[in-house]
C-alpha cells in the first residue's frame, strides 16, 4: 500500500509542478485530505482553471494580506487548534474578510468571520450599545469553530462544514440530495419510480416555497444512506440548463478558493528571504488578553501601558465608544503582548472614567442635562451616538463625568446631634439647597430620617 502511494505521490509531483510547485505536493494533498477531499480532486481540470486564474489575480496582493493579519494569524491558528478545526480553515477567514477585523458586507455580516446579528446571537456575541463581539478575534474565532463543528458534526466531511459557512446547510442538503437521487437514476431507470417522482416534486415545492424545510430534510435522511455517495466533483458541476445547480455558483466558488489559498502558501515563492517568515509564523501569541474594569476608557489603559490610543483601538475594534461596557464588572481586552509586564504592573494606576446613567423625563433637553452634570451637550450627543437632539421621555442615557465638577449625589440618615446646618456646612453645599432638594417646610429632622445631599 505504501509502494502504491510513494508512485501516486512521484506521479503527481512529475504531472503538477506548474499547479502547486515542486515539492509541495505532498502538502497540498494534504490540504485536501485535512477537508476530507479525495485526492484525486488536484487533477480536476475545472478546479486547475480556476486555481490557475485565481493566482495569477491574488498573487500579487497574497503577501500583503497576510502580512497586515500578522497580528491575529497566530490567534486564529490557537483557538482552530484548540477547538480540533483543520489548519486549513484559516484560509477560511481569509476568503471570508481578508483578516480585517473591521470587514462588512452588504448583507450586514461583520468581523473576520463574517457574522449575521441573528447568528452571533446563537453563538454568543454580544451586539449593543458598548461592544459589537463580531469583531473580537477571540471571541468571534471560538463562534466560528463552534458553528463548524455542528456543521460537521451534521454532514461528516470538512468541506461541506466550509460549503454550510457561506450557503447554509439547508441549501447543501437539497444539493447532497438532488445530487444522490441524480446518481441513482443515472444507473437506474426512474421514469416509473413513483418514489422517486414524489421526491422530485417534493424538492420542487420546496424550492418554490411551498412546502418547509421538514420535507425535503426527510428526504435527505433516507438518500444519505443510500450506496451513492455524490462527492465533491460530483456537487460542484454545473448543470447545463439549469438555473438552480446543486451548490451556488457563489459557493462553488468559495471552496475552491479556500483551497487555493491554503495552496498559495505552500507556492515557492514564499520560500524567499521576504517571505519565509510567513511559513515559519506558529501559534505563539503576539497580543494578549488582558481584564479591566467596567467604565474605563481605552485611552486611560494606552497611557499607563506605554501604547498609542490608536493602537490600542486598533486591536479592540469590538469596543464601539472605546469605553468598556459599564454595566460588566471585568471585561476581556487585547494589548500587545511585549506590554503585558507594564500592564500586571500598573493596572492600579489605570484611571476609572466615572459615568451617570440618566433617564429623560419629561420637558428635559440635551442643553438642560448638560447643565446639571456640568458636561457639553454635544459630548453627551456624541458619546450617546445620537443622530439628533431631540429626546424621548424615559431614554436612557451615558453621562460621562469629571468628578471634579460633578459629584454625585449622596443619601443621607440622620444621626444624633445632626442639625440641618451642620450637615450644610459638613458637606460644603448650602443650607437652602438641602431644604429646596429634599422638598423640607422646616429646618426640624429627626433621628433616623433620610434626605439626599446634591452638591449641584
Amino acid at each position: 500500500m505504501k509502494k502504491i502511494i510513494s508512485i501516486f505521490l512521484l506521479i503527481y509531483t512529475t504531472s503538477y509542478a506548474s499547479l502547486v510547485g515542486n515539492g509541495f505536493v505532498q502538502q497540498d494533498l494534504k490540504i485536501l485530505n485535512e477537508l476530507d477531499i479525495d485526492s484525486s480532486f488536484i487533477t480536476d481540470p475545472n478546479f486547475q482553471k480556476f486555481y490557475k486564474k485565481f493566482v495569477k489575480r491574488y498573487e500579487s496582493t497574497y503577501t500583503k494580506k497576510l502580512n497586515k493579519a500578522e497580528l491575529f494569524i497566530p490567534q486564529i491558528k490557537m483557538v482552530l487548534k484548540k477547538n480540533e478545526i483543520p489548519s486549513a480553515f484559516l484560509f477560511l477567514a481569509m476568503a471570508e474578510s481578508n483578516f480585517i477585523l473591521k470587514a462588512k458586507s452588504h448583507r450586514k455580516a461583520m468581523g473576520v468571520w463574517q457574522f449575521i446579528p441573528s447568528t452571533s446571537k446563537i453563538y454568543g456575541l454580544k451586539i449593543d450599545d458598548y461592544v459589537d463581539e463580531r469583531m473580537d478575534i477571540i471571541k468571534s474565532t471560538q463562534a466560528a469553530t463552534e458553528y463548524l463543528n455542528r456543521l460537521h458534526n451534521l454532514f461528516d466531511k470538512w468541506y461541506l462544514a466550509a460549503l454550510s459557512y457561506n450557503c447554509g446547510e439547508g441549501r447543501v442538503i437539497e444539493g447532497i440530495t438532488r445530487a444522490t437521487l441524480d446518481m441513482y437514476c443515472k444507473d437506474n431507470n426512474c421514469r416509473a419510480n413513483k418514489t422517486i417522482r414524489k421526491y422530485r416534486r417534493t424538492i420542487k415545492n420546496y424550492q418554490a416555497k411551498k412546502v418547509k424545510f421538514r420535507e425535503l430534510y426527510k428526504i435527505y435522511k433516507v438518500v444519505k444512506n443510500w450506496d451513492y455517495k455524490p462527492d465533491i466533483d460530483e456537487l460542484l458541476i454545473t448543470q447545463r440548463g439549469l438555473k438552480r445547480q446543486y451548490i451556488p455558483k457563489e459557493s462553488r466558488d468559495y471552496i475552491q478558493k479556500i483551497i487555493s489559498l491554503a495552496m498559495m502558501n505552500n507556492s515557492d515563492y514564499l520560500m524567499n528571504d521576504e517571505h519565509n517568515h510567513l511559513l515559519n509564523r506558529g501559534i505563539s501569541a503576539p497580543i494578549a488578553t488582558v481584564q479591566v474594569k467596567g467604565g474605563m476608557l481605552l485611552k486611560n489603559i494606552a497611557e499607563v501601558i506605554g501604547v498609542s490610543k490608536k493602537e490600542i483601538m486598533y486591536l479592540n475594534p469590538h469596543i464601539k465608544r472605546n469605553i468598556i461596557p459599564p454595566a460588566e464588572k471585568e471585561y476581556d481586552i487585547y494589548i500587545p503582548y511585549s506590554q503585558l509586564s507594564r500592564f500586571n504592573a500598573n493596572i492600579k494606576s489605570i484611571r476609572p472614567n466615572v459615568f451617570e446613567f440618566h433617564i429623560v423625563k419629561r420637558g428635559e433637553s440635551l442643553y438642560s442635562i448638560g447643565k446639571k452634570y456640568g458636561v457639553k451637550y454635544k459630548y453627551i450627543k456624541k458619546f450617546n451616538l445620537l443622530k439628533t437632539n431631540v429626546l424621548s421621555v424615559n431614554q436612557y442615557l451615558v453621562i460621562p463625568i469629571d468628578p471634579d465638577i460633578y459629584k454625585r449625589p449622596k443619601n443621607y440618615t440622620i444621626k444624633r446631634g445632626d442639625t440641618l446646618g451642620k450637615i450644610a456646612r459638613n458637606f460644603n453645599v448650602p443650607l437652602d439647597r438641602i431644604i429646596r432638594d429634599n422638598k423640607l417646610k422646616t429646618s426640624m429632622i429627626r433621628i433616623g430620617d433620610k434626605i439626599v445631599i446634591k452638591f449641584k
